[in-house]
């Protein structure tokens, strides 16, 4: 028998990104956003509210940086999300993070965080979904297995929208695009 909770949030699994940017300044900045994914080949899709700092740099800049938040820097990861760019400008600092700007975009990148998706702003839609290109993405070679990111190195966490925790990613279960075809 199933349960129902009506309209609700709760949709696994949740990316947990962490949106870098710069502001006005050259301030670098950033947000923890979980309501996010792809939206093409080569666009990602993340609603950010019109209140945040974030998304005013994204106007301004037109290009972001998403990284990967991870295990090793859950409580770093999320004190950017608690507080605000406007009434912390130097938030970063204060999580010990440590930034350099992107090759590609107007945006910078978060050292201590292996994965980062460089992106120009596309459009906004909807007034907050923000669509970016993705035109670089940039690894450390810690998390490289065979020139390729290895997830068990990354160790990406997701957010688990239910019960307010952050949930690390486990162990390979199947093959994508192979584990179906014996049913064919």
């Amino acid at each position: 028998m199933r349960k129902n909770f009506g309209a609700q949030t709760h949709l696994y699994p949740m990316p947990v990104f962490i949106i870098g940017t710069y502001d006005e300044d050259g301030t670098p900045n950033a947000m923890n956003a979980a309501w996010g994914g792809t939206a093409n080949s080569n666009q990602i899709a993340i609603c950010i509210d019109l209140s945040h700092k974030t998304f005013k740099n994204i106007l301004l800049r037109k290009a972001f940086t998403v990284s990967m938040a991870t295990a090793n820097y859950v409580k770093e990861c999320d004190y950017v999300g608690l507080v605000s760019g406007d009434k912390i400008p130097d938030k970063l600092a204060k999580a010990g993070f440590t930034t350099e700007k992107s090759e590609y975009v107007d945006a910078p990148i978060i050292n201590e965080l292996p994965m980062t998706l460089e992106c120009k702003l596309v459009k906004v839609l909807e007034e907050e979904l923000v669509i970016g290109e993705i035109v670089n993405v940039s690894a450390d070679e810690s998390v490289l297995k065979g020139g390729k990111i290895d997830p068990a190195k990354l160790q990406p966490i997701t957010y688990d929208p239910i019960n307010h925790k952050y949930i690390k990613l486990g162990e390979v279960v199947g093959n994508a695009f192979s584990d179906g075809k014996s049913l064919m």
